[in-house]
């Protein structure tokens, strides 16, 4: 990770800048607790450190009974009309304090995609495509939060300020 600020402080000197929350973070996790996953535990993929995280709170937390990640898909109206698959990140099921049992979808997004981009006096390609994104996630997210209701579970978005709790 050192050589990552390194790497920063050079290119600051030269005018350009990475930020390492938004650098693609890929990778295979492996459950110690496998009978906990629901589909198959030898091929679970995160695709964000925010993602592993979660993974790792959901197989050692002894009130998760149950999760997958991406194992359930919900057809959803996108902005092109069209009927897409969406799969959301997680489900899982949980244990209550007083012994209910309650199932989740949890979609993990940073916190900048889960709210409208700020307005902008010229409307850049990189602006129509975060407004397109934007629009495109809360379609998705409606879509999730209906089939939710109808199967009697709850659809809830977390961020990065979430799981730093984690």
């Amino acid at each position: 990770m050192l050589y990552l600020y390194a790497i920063n402080n050079t290119m600051k000197k030269i005018g350009r800048l990475i930020n390492i929350d938004r650098m693609a973070y890929k990778g295979k996790f492996t459950p110690k607790n496998p009978q906990k996953y629901k589909g198959d535990p030898k091929n679970i993929i995160y695709r964000s450190s925010w993602e592993r995280r979660f993974m790792s709170y959901c197989d050692k937390t002894k009130e998760v009974l149950e999760w997958g990640s991406e194992e359930i898909w919900i057809n959803y109206r996108s902005i092109d009309n069209k009927i897409h698959k969406y799969f959301p990140d997680f489900y899982m099921k949980i244990k209550q304090r007083d012994d209910t049992i309650k199932k989740f979808i949890v979609e993990i997004k940073p916190s900048y995609q889960t709210r409208p981009p700020k307005k902008k006096i010229r409307k850049t390609r990189q602006y129509i495509k975060a407004i397109m994104g934007y629009k495109k996630n809360t379609a998705k997210w409606a879509y999730a939060r209906e089939w939710c209701e109808r199967k009697g579970m709850n659809f809830v978005i977390l961020t990065e300020k979430h799981l730093k709790t984690f």
